[in-house]
C-alpha cells in the first residue's frame, strides 16, 4: 500500500468512526457506514414526529403547505445536488486533504435530514418559551440545533445501544453547524454541555479548526437558507400572505418591515449590509421578484399553482447553481457560500436574505399566525407547568419516560426530562394532551402515547 492508500484510509476510518462501536470503522455487511446511518435515523419516531411539526403554518392547516418533515426533505434534496456538483467542480475535496474538507452527498443528505429534529412543537415560538421556561426557572437553555444532538445521541434508540443512534463521526459532525459548547457565556447556538464532550472529541480527533464546521455542515446549513427563502414564499403565496400585485410589493409598510429586520438581524454581519443602501437593495430585490412573476405566470397561461412552482425552480436552480467554495483566510479553512468570479457572491447572498425577511414579515409576523403562537405560547406553559415538579409530574408521564429517568438521574436533571417530552411532542398531540389536562376534554385509557 502506498503513502496515498494509507493517507485516504485513515481519513476514511475517522470519518466512519462511531463514538460507541470503536472497533467497525469498516462497514462488516454489504451496506456503507453512511447507508446505515440513513436507516437509523429515518426509522426513528423522532424523525417520523416531523410530519406533525409546524414550519411556518401550523401542521394540519392545509395538505397543501410545508411541515418540518416535508422541508427536511427539500433541504436534502437540494443539499445532495448540490454537493454532487461541487465534488466535480473542486478537485481538492478528492485529494483527502482533512476529513472536513470532505463533500459525500450521502453524508450531507443524511445532515439534512436531522437538522430539524431538535425542533419542538409550534415551530420557533415553541423553541423560544421552551427556552424561556428553563433559563427562568432552572438556568439551562433550551436550543434546537442543540436537542438535534440531545436526540441523536441519548433520546433515540436502537437494537443493542441504550443511548442514541450511535451515528458515523461525518453525520454527527455535518449536523454541527455550530460548532461551540452552550456552556460558553453568551453562545446562543451550540451544543449542549451534556453531548459537547463527545462532539468535540470528534473534532480533535479530526483536528479541526476552533469555531469552524466540516464543508458538509456548511453546506447543509446553506442548502437550509436556500429552501426556506423559496419554498416559504411559494407557501406564502399559497396563503394569499404574500399578494402577487405591485400594490403589496410597493407598499411602503413591507418595504420598511424587511428594512427593519435586516437591521435588527445580528447574526448579518457578514453581508455586511452598512456599505450599502438597504432599503434600496429591498426595493430592487421585490421589484426583480414581481417582474419575473409576471412573466411567468403569463408563459404558465395564467395558471397560478404552476406559476408558483416554476417561480420556486427557478430560484431555487439560480441559488444552488451559485453555490461554490472559497478561502476563508480568517479562519485558515474552506467556506461554502455563493460564489462569483472566485470570491464571494455578496450581492446574491443579499438578494436571498432579503427574500427570507419578505417571508418572515409576511407570515410569521401575520396576526392571524401571532394568534397562534400566542395559543401555542400558552399550550407549551400549561405542559411545562403540569409537569414540571417530580412529585406530581411522574405520575402523568409515560412510565418508559419514568423508567429513563430513573437510570440516568445522576446526568440528566428533571427539568431536562420534561422539556424532552415537550420537545418531542407534534403540534397535534400537545394540543391533545392541553384539552385532556386543561379544557375539560376526556381522553381514553386505550390510547397509546
Amino acid at each position: 500500500m502506498n503513502d496515498a492508500e494509507e493517507s485516504r484510509g485513515r481519513l476514511v476510518n475517522v470519518r466512519k468512526f462511531r463514538l460507541l462501536d470503536m472497533d467497525n470503522m469498516q462497514s462488516s455487511e454489504e451496506r456503507d457506514e453512511y447507508e446505515k446511518d440513513y436507516a437509523r435515523l429515518i426509522q426513528t419516531p423522532a424523525f417520523r414526529r416531523l410530519q406533525g411539526k409546524s414550519q411556518v403554518f401550523g401542521a394540519g392547516t392545509g395538505d397543501y403547505y410545508r411541515t418540518r418533515l416535508t422541508h427536511s426533505l427539500e433541504v436534502s434534496q437540494i443539499a445532495r445536488e448540490v454537493a454532487r456538483r461541487l465534488g466535480k467542480t473542486y478537485t481538492f475535496l478528492s485529494a483527502n486533504q482533512h476529513p472536513g474538507l470532505v463533500l459525500q452527498p450521502e453524508v450531507v443528505e443524511i445532515a439534512a435530514l436531522a437538522h430539524d429534529l431538535g425542533h419542538p412543537p409550534f415551530g420557533h415560538k415553541g423553541e423560544e418559551v421552551l427556552n424561556s421556561l428553563l433559563m427562568e426557572e432552572h438556568n439551562i437553555p433550551y436550543e434546537g440545533n442543540a436537542q438535534n444532538y440531545r436526540i441523536l445521541m441519548f433520546l433515540e434508540k436502537r437494537a443493542g445501544s441504550e443511548s442514541g443512534l450511535d451515528l458515523t463521526a461525518a453525520t454527527l459532525l455535518a449536523i454541527n453547524k455550530y460548532p461551540f459548547s452552550l456552556g460558553e457565556a453568551g453562545r446562543l447556538k451550540g451544543v449542549y454541555t451534556s453531548e459537547w464532550g463527545a462532539i468535540d472529541s470528534l473534532r480533535r480527533a479530526w483536528e479541526m479548526p476552533i469555531g469552524c464546521a466540516t464543508l458538509e455542515a456548511q453546506l447543509m446549513d446553506l442548502c437550509d437558507d436556500i429552501a426556506y427563502s423559496t419554498h416559504d414564499i411559494e407557501d406564502g403565496i399559497r396563503a394569499g400572505k404574500i399578494q402577487m400585485t405591485s400594490v403589496f410589493f410597493e407598499d411602503e409598510r413591507l418595504i420598511r418591515a424587511v428594512v427593519q429586520e435586516i437591521e435588527n438581524d445580528e447574526g448579518n454581519a457578514a453581508m455586511d449590509w452598512g456599505s450599502i443602501d438597504i432599503r434600496n437593495k429591498v426595493i430592487k430585490v421585490l421589484e426583480h421578484y414581481l417582474s419575473q412573476w409576471q412573466a411567468v405566470y403569463t408563459q404558465c397561461d395564467r395558471e397560478a399553482s404552476r406559476a408558483r412552482r416554476e417561480m420556486k425552480a427557478r430560484w431555487v436552480s439560480r441559488f444552488a447553481n451559485h453555490v461554490g467554495i472559497i478561502d476563508d483566510p480568517a479562519n485558515g479553512w474552506k467556506k461554502i457560500t455563493f460564489v462569483r468570479d472566485g470570491t464571494h457572491d455578496l450581492d446574491l447572498h443579499r438578494t436571498m436574505e432579503v427574500l427570507k425577511k419578505l417571508a418572515w414579515v409576511t407570515m410569521i409576523q401575520d396576526f392571524r399566525v401571532q394568534r397562534l403562537q400566542k395559543g401555542s405560547e400558552i399550550i407549551i406553559r400549561r405542559l411545562w407547568e403540569s409537569f414540571k415538579e417530580h412529585a406530581t409530574g411522574r405520575y402523568i408521564l409515560p412510565p418508559d419516560w419514568i423508567e429513563s429517568y430513573e437510570r440516568h438521574r445522576e446526568k440528566w436533571p428533571w427539568e431536562r426530562l420534561v422539556a424532552d417530552y415537550i420537545a418531542g411532542m407534534t403540534d397535534s398531540y400537545a394540543e391533545k394532551l392541553y384539552a385532556e389536562l386543561y379544557a375539560g376534554k376526556s381522553g381514553t385509557i386505550y390510547e397509546r402515547d
